[in-house]
């Protein structure tokens, strides 16, 4: 029997062309992506255990930025661990933003990992962290060093003139010297900008002082005791670790971070699999019918059930063995090319070796072996069960439709409580609304798939007289023939109903959220201009008087994040410029007078307000952010922004009570007069110093920005999803050819009561068409109805949330589904109309 298996393999190559392709692509997904992120974590592993080499203890503060009550570290303190018995060095630390301008005057890198560091040289005047290519460390005011990336991006050579910006104006400074460094901001696109130190501990947290600190031991010293001996001498506020214990919590947390990434990869590669699945299993069963007779004289000759079922498994074993090989082959070169990917994306991976380790290569053999035998089980078993006496009849005669009875009801109760767990999950909301939603959608899903069969009869019937009208013949009988056999032609719609489910559904709440953010951004805004940090950190109090002077700039008013208590409860607030706070945002008073914010009073949010039982005129006690106690009167209501924290207080009463001396201004509001120009936006711009860190945006930046992130995300899934969309096609030529086969002898006598050539290819197209775009009518409904369900479980959560069907998006779903069609049914339509009438009318 494994002999007769092997010879089925052999003699059916072209037929089983199809499997092999959707296991093969299914297995490269999944090896892919596996060797993917274990040569990505090694890398960064590598890269994190390699920088603490060094490191017997590092020591770590929070000092700098807003956090003025942790002291950091004092040249006291690391002469104290210097004198520690097994200390060879101390070298101290200081970081924070640092963006470098193009010679343009753009930024280099991305902004969020764009930092600036000291440069610490030792007795021999190197910094081990970094190895120069050309010049030398800087080493007094006004000097800097870049790492090689951002010099070669800006053109930069040692002595040239460069822009820097940190979070105050920018300056000018001499470039001393290029370095190379395994630094992650830099390998993340960002930039990496060596001060000296005195320059870098005026700039991020004050002289002589350092926020980290890292220990280099003597030969022979131990690391444990070192800790053991340093830790004592150490502020409340430090922590410390020796390098290996550091080094291992980061690569914990590196594996951590690539365990989503991995998730969502092969969460895309199962579907593409459970796709291959209904192709896999129509393969099967299309081989198996056309080898009845075969089949049948086996048993005839003492083939037991067993051995049957066993040489059809072992078919699809020896298939799935050879698609995994294929695929796991693919899968390297997938990870390969997702590797350059990244470097072209910005992203700089470490350099490393490719690793293929035993659990991808064994998941990615039993993933390709194990679906290609479970989707072949049903079409084995139906095998076994031919009787000998099968033999005496046509392989070819016409099939008895057995009942589809009990499918259909069994379809129908699992597709009804698919859609109640949708309808409950949806009219539930929040996180145990979306779990109801998806395991409704599970369930709906597997439950269209078994009355697909059921739903085809009537739906092509309606589309029938239309085809027949404008196609003739070759489009009636290409009607007939998509639903000759019910079972077929919905396992082929299945596998590109599940494809646009996905699709169509992810598009509906993409575009529906993006339209939410949209109106979100322009019923709340008034501003012609935001002006922030391309870092995300808080801007300098001395933008906000730049700004005032500027010209062009009507009204104009800080985002300035602060906080205060009352009655314990925990508020968020933001401090703003009275008058020209309704000018640049868009208010809507429920009761009071925003006009009271220039009387030092304050605004609250009407649904804040209302939770705690507050109106206009109520004075509360409140603990500010500087943990001063005092009042506040409550001199207006307003419908809540999502722009503005529920308290609103004037820029004065924040600034007395600012918990640090550097004021937390999120952004700058600008309204202009003339609304935004190229003149407007230039007058800010050099009223800014022309300051490459920091972003000026329009209003359409504004919504470009908030609403920017759905449509990359949805681009990124639309490719995920294309691998199980190709397999669908795949599926459609396989079936259309499989058909062509089976049906030689009708076509022979089509063609010889007069069908021509070009007809016959006709037919094969249109039912093709006719196939591709059933499955995609029933994926975009499912697929609506699934964006519609999670929508509303989002819906709370977003202001003016509104259900909107990208109408547009579905009909090219729709076309491409006939597209599809088309181009699947290129080689079984011309295969069709070169059959020789003749021949084709004898063949059995």
């Amino acid at each position: 029997m494994f002999r007769t298996a092997l010879r089925n393999v052999l003699a059916h190559k072209a037929r089983l062309l199809m499997t092999v392709l959707a296991v093969m692509l299914g297995v490269a997904f999944v090896s892919g992506t596996l060797v993917f992120t274990d040569t990505l974590g090694n890398a960064f592993r590598n890269q994190s255990a390699k920088s603490y080499d060094d490191v017997a203890v590092a020591v770590e503060t929070y000092a700098g930025g807003r956090d003025e009550k942790t002291p950091g570290l004092d040249e006291a303190t690391l002469d104290k661990i210097r004198a520690v018995d097994g200390v060879a060095s101390v070298t101290g630390r200081v970081n924070g933003f640092a963006g470098v301008a193009d010679p343009d005057g753009k930024l280099i890198g991305n902004g969020w990992s764009n930092t600036g560091a000291n440069f610490a040289p030792g007795k021999d005047g190197k910094d081990g962290a970094y190895d120069f290519t050309q010049g030398s460390g800087p080493v007094k005011n006004g000097q800097i060093a870049l790492d090689k990336d951002t010099a070669a991006k800006g053109k930069y050579r040692v002595g040239d003139p460069v822009r820097v910006a940190t979070n105050g104006p920018v300056k000018e400074y001499t470039l001393s010297g290029v370095f190379t460094t395994e630094d992650g901001a830099v390998n993340a696109g960002g930039s990496l900008v060596l001060f000296d130190t005195a320059t870098a501990q005026k700039l991020y947290l004050k002289p002589g002082v350092f926020q980290n600190a890292t220990v280099a031991a003597a030969a022979g010293a131990s690391d444990s005791k070192l800790l053991d001996a340093i830790t004592p001498l150490l502020p409340e506020e430090a922590t410390a670790q020796t390098g290996k214990a550091l080094a291992d919590e980061q690569a914990r947390q590196i594996e951590s971070g690539l365990s989503s990434l991995n998730a969502m990869l092969l969460a895309f590669a199962g579907i593409a699999l459970f796709v291959g699945i209904f192709l896999i299993a129509n393969t099967f069963t299309m081989l198996v019918a056309q080898r009845t007779r075969e089949l049948a004289l086996m048993r005839a000759i003492g083939a037991t059930r067993r051995q049957v079922k066993r040489s059809v498994l072992v078919e699809a074993a020896v298939v799935g063995a050879l698609a995994s090989v294929i695929g796991f082959a693919l899968g390297l070169g997938l990870a390969t090319g997702l590797r350059s990917a990244m470097g072209l994306l910005g992203g700089k991976i470490p350099a490393g070796p490719l690793i293929v380790s035993p659990t991808a290569v064994l998941s990615a053999f039993a993933v390709g072996i194990v679906i290609t035998i479970l989707a072949a089980w049903l079409p084995a078993r139906r095998a076994a069960k031919i009787a000998p006496v099968a033999a005496m009849s046509s392989v070819h005669a016409t099939a008895s439709v057995k009942s589809l009875v009990v499918r259909n009801s069994i379809g129908g109760v699992i597709a009804l409580l698919g859609a109640v767990g949708i309808v409950g999950g949806a009219a539930t909301g929040g996180t145990n609304g979306r779990y109801l939603v998806a395991a409704g959608a599970f369930l709906a899903l597997i439950g269209i798939i078994i009355l697909i069969p059921l739903l085809s009869r009537p739906v092509i019937a309606l589309v029938r007289p239309a085809i027949s009208k404008l196609f003739g013949v070759s489009g009636k009988l290409a009607s007939q023939n998509a639903v000759r056999n019910p079972r077929r032609t919905g396992a082929t719609a299945s596998a590109l109903a599940i494809g646009l489910t996905l699709v169509t559904g992810i598009s509906v709440l993409g575009v529906t959220l993006g339209q939410a953010i949209d109106k979100m951004t322009t019923d709340n805004i008034k501003a012609d201009y935001m002006v922030s940090m391309a870092s995300g950190d808080s801007l300098d109090k001395s933008a906000l008087t730049a700004l005032s002077k500027a010209d062009g700039v009507s009204a104009l008013s800080p985002q300035q994040a602060t906080s205060l208590q009352v009655d314990g409860e925990y508020h968020s607030a933001s401090g703003v410029t009275p008058g020209d706070v309704e000018k640049v945002f868009s208010l809507d008073t429920v009761s009071g007078s925003l006009a009271t914010l220039k009387d030092g009073q304050v605004a609250v949010g009407s649904k804040t307000a209302k939770s705690n039982g507050w109106k206009t005129g109520d004075t509360l006690p409140v603990e500010f952010d500087d943990e001063k106690k005092g009042e506040v009167t409550i001199g207006a209501l307003y419908k809540e922004n999502e722009f503005l924290s529920p308290f609103v207080l004037p820029k004065d009463l924040a600034d007395r009570h600012s918990a640090s001396s550097r004021p937390d201004i999120r952004e700058i509001w600008i309204k202009a007069d003339g609304g935004a120009s190229q003149a407007n936006e230039q007058s800010i711009v050099n009223a800014l110093g022309d300051n490459p860190a920091m972003s000026v945006m329009d209003r359409q930046d504004i919504r470009d920005m908030f609403g920017g992130f759905i449509n990359t995300a949805l681009n990124i899934m639309y490719g995920l999803l294309a691998m199980a969309l190709l397999i669908a096609v795949l599926g459609v030529v396989n079936t259309l050819a499989m058909s062509v086969f089976e049906r030689q002898q009708e076509i022979g006598m089509l063609r010889a009561i007069g069908l021509d050539r070009a007809k016959v290819k006709r037919m094969i197209r249109l039912e093709a068409v006719v196939i591709s775009v059933f499955g995609a009518v029933v994926g975009v409904g499912l697929g609506v109805f699934l964006g519609w369900a999670i929508g509303q479980t989002l819906a709370a959560d977003i202001p003016g949330y509104a259900l909107v069907i990208p109408w547009d998006r579905l009909a090219v779903f729709l076309a491409l589904a006939g597209l599809v069609g088309v181009l699947a049914s290129l080689w079984p339509a011309r295969s069709a109309a070169k059959l020789n009438m003749l021949t084709a009318i004898k063949t059995e």
